[in-house]
């Protein structure tokens, strides 16, 4: 049977929370999928950038602006090993400038998704999908696009009743 995985880019440091700037010491992205590696029989695959971006959100936000409109594809760190071997890949990340984080675009275009099925799980301030699921759909052409999950990321942290309703949906609950 293939296996699952959870491939996820998360970002802690300021963030827009409740309204405002605050801090997070672990991003919403992050909480999600550690939330969903407890429900689901999976690997975790964190998506990590070799240039780091900065704690300071406004700085954050200009790169990720930047990167977007040159459409720039970060390096990763490392790559997931026997890609091969999982069928199902949970993709979870946060919404940056309409769509998904530049890496998250590096990331899928590193591997053929051919056959496998792809659940997009987006973490966000208020925009939800916006533009990531036409964006997962061209860059994965081949691939299964499940319905995906938005989690407003004010609400990570009590996120557990949809996230296992997600999951029990998807077939994929332990």
């Amino acid at each position: 049977m293939a296996k699952v995985l959870i491939a996820y880019f998360s970002h802690a440091g300021q963030n827009y929370t409740h309204g405002g700037i605050g801090y997070l010491e672990v991003g919403n992205t992050e909480v999600v999928a550690k939330k969903l590696h407890k429900l689901v029989d999976s690997n975790l695959f964190y998506i990590d950038t070799v240039k780091k971006y900065p704690d300071d959100h406004m700085k954050k936000i200009d790169i990720a602006k930047k990167e977007f409109e040159e459409n720039v594809r970060p390096a990763l760190t490392a790559k997931v090993e026997n890609m091969e071997e999982y069928g199902t890949i949970i993709l979870a990340f946060p919404n940056w400038w309409t769509t998904m984080p530049m890496a998250l675009f590096t990331f899928l275009e590193s591997y053929d998704f051919s056959g496998k099925t792809i659940c997009p799980l987006i973490t966000h301030g208020g925009s939800g999908f916006s533009d990531s699921l036409k964006d997962i759909a061209r860059l994965c052409p081949g691939a299964v696009i499940k319905e995906g999950l938005a989690i407003h990321g004010d609400d990570a942290g009590k996120s557990d009743k949809a996230l296992e309703k997600w999951v029990k949906k998807l077939g994929i609950l332990l």
